[in-house]
């Protein structure tokens, strides 16, 4: 295991505990939802793909609500197997999720779309655009993938406790986030 692999092994089990005590109320969702809308244009032909949160994770669920008022193209991601690049099923908001590889919910039926704007969880974030994830490179291979073919916004969705006063350690792999929201501000990278 190469010295950056074991830094953020240990960074990530400290931010998954301290993650774990972080709430959002509804007061805090609301202004996510108007961070979001204020600073990205959403349109009935924007494919947005959200993620159905899980231990802990941000909740977007204010923003899939609006996403689908607006008449845009809202997706999920799912794990294909023998694949690190995800792909984005189509859901309108109804049909019951299923639980599919790492207790990820998606859509029951796998109507593909690419994403104009990908909402990404993060255990951390530094203040140059880089998140702490859950080690699997998942995001980071489908962000490279995305970035090769077309124009994408890369969104991290958390708490401004996420925030790191130093910079995360990095591989030639990770892929930088456009902006990170919070309830308290967008901030946005170059």
């Amino acid at each position: 295991m190469s010295e950056i692999a074991e830094l953020k092994g240990d960074m990530r089990l400290e931010a998954i505990r301290q993650r774990a005590g972080m709430r959002a109320d509804a007061d805090d969702l609301d202004a996510f939802c108007e961070m979001f809308f204020g600073v990205l244009e959403v349109g009935a032909d924007t494919v947005v793909s959200a993620y159905w949160p899980k231990e802990h994770e941000f909740n977007v669920g204010h923003v899939i609500e609006e996403v689908l008022k607006r008449g845009a193209v809202l997706a999920l991601p799912t794990v294909e197997k023998d694949s690190k690049i995800l792909k984005f099923a189509r859901w309108d908001g109804t049909a019951p999720l299923v639980r599919g590889a790492f207790g990820v919910m998606e859509p029951p039926d796998k109507a593909f779309v690419e994403p104009d704007v990908v909402i990404v969880p993060l255990l951390a974030f530094d203040r140059r655009g880089y998140r702490l994830g859950y080690g699997g490179g998942y995001y980071d291979a489908t962000l490279a993938d995305l970035r090769a073919r077309k124009k994408i916004t890369a969104v991290g969705a958390g708490f401004a406790q996420q925030a790191c006063l130093f910079n995360l350690p990095t591989d030639d792999f990770d892929q930088r986030l456009d902006m990170v929201i919070t309830p308290q501000q967008v901030l946005k990278f170059d």
